[in-house]
């Protein structure tokens, strides 16, 4: 996190070592074995940043595919509240104590109740907007706003938990009890619970994929530190090949 945190003044830092090295050897005259050292160092950083850089990219793709995951998730949430708001309009406003559709209704009421702590999802499209360091510069946030922000995502991951959603069931024997008896009497009820039942299925779905790809991602993170070394890396060799360009224009 300090890596990620204070990369642009690392980055900064490591051209500028650079510059002030390439500063001593312009000293030198076109020729010199202090230019070859200068080849040298372009050609093996700029190499070995770009070998890291690659192997970074892999988390992008892994930021890539929870950023969808998370729009899958937020569509599932979405039509299951769509689907429960329409069956308590429809069915529930003077259902009938103890009666079938009252247990369908209470029933909604309780699932509606486990999807609550989906209101933290948009956090991990903020999560995986700010995956790359390129994307998460200090330079538009002070570290401490930064550590701030991360430290909402990571609590608002720990709170997102497909076992608070597995502890409702869809379809426990009451309610498949309901089923059987308003079925035949008012069918259209009986559809709208079953419709809405495949909606929370699906969440719960969804909801798991994403917490597996955010902990993918997580065990992932340190890639997120390859990623700035390599950056730091051309940073410190660029200005050895812009003075070797410049030695050369001096013949």
């Amino acid at each position: 996190m300090m890596l990620i945190q204070y990369q642009v003044p690392l980055i900064l830092a490591c051209f500028a070592a650079g510059s002030l090295c390439v500063g001593f050897i312009l000293r030198k005259p076109s020729g010199h074995r202090a230019w070859l050292v200068a080849d040298l160092v372009w050609v093996v950083l700029g190499l070995f940043g770009t070998l890291l850089a690659i192997l970074a990219g892999h988390y992008m793709e892994d930021s890539s595919r929870i950023d969808r995951q998370i729009n899958l998730a937020q569509a599932a949430s979405t039509r299951f509240d769509d689907d429960a708001a329409r069956f308590r309009l429809r069915h529930c406003t003077a259902p009938g104590t103890g009666t079938p559709v009252a247990t369908l209704c209470e029933k909604v009421e309780f699932l509606s109740a486990s999807t609550a702590r989906n209101a933290d999802l948009p956090l991990f499209l903020k999560a995986a907007e700010g995956a790359s360091p390129l994307l998460s510069l200090s330079l538009f946030g002070t570290p401490g706003q930064m550590k701030e922000e991360a430290g909402a995502m990571q609590a608002a991951a720990a709170r997102l938990s497909p076992a608070t959603l597995l502890s409702f069931s869809a379809d426990d024997e009451k309610t498949r009890e309901a089923l059987g008896t308003i079925t035949t009497a008012r069918p259209e009820i009986a559809g709208d619970y079953r419709i809405l039942a495949r909606s929370y299925e699906g969440l719960i779905t969804e909801i798991t994929r994403l917490k597996a790809e955010w902990e993918r991602l997580q065990a992932t993170a340190w890639i997120l530190a390859v990623q700035i070394l390599a950056i730091s890396m051309v940073a410190f060799a660029a200005p050895f090949r812009l003075g070797k360009a410049v030695a050369d224009l001096r013949r």
